[in-house]
């Protein structure tokens, strides 16, 4: 679908109207073209009944869900590996999963998931949890030294290129696909997103996309913050300066404006910089916006990245950051600032949403709104060298979600390949992931049935908060701009030199924020030749699509 296209029909019909009931599935399809086509659920499914009774564990404001919540949504939702797996089966088998014990998430939900799962097959996990700060560097050992100590693996597709690429993933099996029942995801988490080389290695167990939260009290005509919510990163930085000195109007503490992660988290803080110049680099008329596909010649050293960067100097310079965000990572100012009442904008992936009504570390469920990247104003267009001034969206699709993978260190033993396997899917269940989509997980809506309001509301979310939230998200994963990120080896390698670079930067070791993009660029090329530039020249187009 052409981007204009898309512009009308968001100037003209709001999200909730967009995406409210079925009279506007049309509307919803016609803005689906080029993401593969989310289609919000109309009705629900076979498994409706269990699906209410999932979501009513603990209830929406009933405080954080616990391990015994875990294990009983696990034991509920096992009747899918009881069709393809005999009681008992995997006894004496024992396998590692490795995965990160982020916010107390991820693996946490994992062991109480598959509690029942070991308990019905016979199966035994053993774990290694991993921070988010040290996950990249763990996988890397890995990848470097071509083995892995490991037989399951969480991971996020831009880690395929150097994974299956290498040959340390083990294939999907067909039964698999089918248990999971992999049609229902969104259009841009189907193939060739968990291929590679035309095999299929992934089960999909989120989204990640960056959505906009902000404050809602802060916004409003006499708020604090203005009367209307930003669109655009100008906006947002305006505003981020205007609020210094005024008093949050929930905590009376005092206020901020947009959140930028300072300190770098294991390569994964690129995305918070990437969503400044995004908006202001991925072109609609160029899938990339990192590389120069031809050449492979860092873009991030030009003048929209650069502007990016600058942005966050100048907010620095400004004292707009609470005290000490320098030392401030992405975990930071999603869970113990925004959540906790810090702050009034902030790019996160979406499980901030979910995090935000039923976590009891948050305080501002009732006072929080969502919309997608902010645009800007302009737009660098690399091809011809120059600004245009064209207003540009451009949602970040940042890591492309997180997926279970099965390693290659199973392939030899039918029995515990197929044990690896059904855990897997499992965590993948299309109902258990409808659970992990709406309360505290690490993971966001992914799957078209996730989009089913009425489900959302017998949880006990309100209808306004649904189609805030789940609109974000839908916007974001559909829009004809969004910038999607290269499945390519070394991918983490390049963002975690950048988020040194971007350290020094901002910590006042470079002069400028040109030197620090060409700090970062240098780096990349590096990195680039070290890789081979026609191979990686070769994968980048292909992640592409050219």
């Amino acid at each position: 679908m052409k981007v204009g296209a898309y512009e009308v029909i968001r100037a003209r019909m709001s999200r909730r109207q967009l995406l409210q009931g079925a009279t506007a599935l049309g509307a919803v399809t016609a803005v689906s073209g080029a993401m593969g086509g989310f289609r919000p659920a109309m009705a629900a499914s076979h498994s409706g009944a269990l699906r209410a009774e999932i979501l009513k564990i603990p209830g929406v404001g009933a405080g954080s869900p616990t391990d015994a919540d875990w294990q009983k949504v696990g034991e509920m939702c096992l009747e899918a590996t009881k069709a393809n797996v005999a009681e008992g089966e995997f006894a004496g088998v024992e396998l590692t999963f490795m995965g990160l014990n982020n916010q107390n998430l991820h693996n946490f939900l994992f062991r109480g998931f598959l509690k029942p799962w070991e308990a019905y097959t016979g199966a035994k996990i053993n774990w290694i949890d991993l921070a988010q700060a040290d996950y990249n560097a763990r996988l890397q050992q890995s990848i470097a030294t071509g083995t892995v100590d490991f037989d399951i693996l969480e991971m996020g597709a831009p880690f395929e290129g150097d994974t299956a690429g290498k040959g340390l993933l083990d294939p999907m099996p067909d039964w698999v696909a089918t248990q999971i029942e992999a049609d229902d995801l969104v259009g841009y988490l189907k193939p060739p997103v968990g291929t590679w080389d035309g095999k299929q290695y992934r089960v999909t167990i989120d989204g990640d996309c960056h959505t906009f939260a902000y404050r809602t009290d802060y916004f409003g005509e006499g708020a604090i913050g203005g009367a209307e919510v930003p669109k655009t990163w100008q906006q947002v930085n305006a505003v981020s300066k205007a609020l210094i000195g005024q008093t949050d109007p929930l905590t009376g503490q005092p206020a901020h404006g947009y959140l930028d992660p300072l300190k770098g988290w294991g390569g994964f803080g690129m995305y918070f910089i990437a969503n400044r110049a995004a908006a202001y680099v991925k072109h609609p008329d160029d899938p990339a916006w990192l590389f120069d596909p031809d050449t492979m010649k860092p873009r991030v050293n030009n003048p929209g990245w650069v502007q990016a960067i600058q942005d966050v100097m100048d907010l620095i310079a400004a004292g707009a950051y609470p005290a000490d965000q320098i030392n401030a990572d992405p975990g930071t100012t999603g869970f113990s600032q925004f959540l906790a009442g810090t702050g009034s904008m902030l790019m996160w992936w979406g499980d901030i949403g979910s995090s935000a009504r039923t976590s009891d570390t948050s305080v501002v469920g009732d006072v929080v709104g969502f919309g997608i990247n902010p645009g800007s104003d302009r737009r660098y267009n690399s091809a011809a060298g120059a600004w245009e001034e064209t207003a540009n969206e451009a949602p970040l699709m940042a890591y492309i979600g997180w997926g279970i993978y099965v390693t290659s260190r199973v392939s030899g033993d039918e029995k515990k390949r197929k044990a690896a396997w059904s855990a897997a899917a499992h965590l993948g269940g299309k109902d258990l992931s409808l659970w992990t989509a709406a309360y505290p997980s690490g993971f966001q809506p992914y799957r078209n049935s996730h989009f089913n309001y009425e489900e959302w509301e017998a949880a006990g979310y309100d209808r306004a908060f649904v189609e805030d939230y789940l609109g974000s998200n839908a916007d974001s994963y559909n829009h004809p701009n969004a910038a999607i990120e290269p499945r390519i080896p070394g991918i983490f390698q390049y963002y975690s030199v950048a988020e040194d670079e971007l350290s020094k930067g901002f910590a006042g070791q470079y002069a400028s924020a040109q030197e620090t993009a060409d700090a970062i660029a240098a780096a990349w090329e590096k990195i680039t030749d070290q890789i081979g530039r026609d191979s990686q020249i070769a994968l980048y187009k292909a992640s592409l699509g050219m």
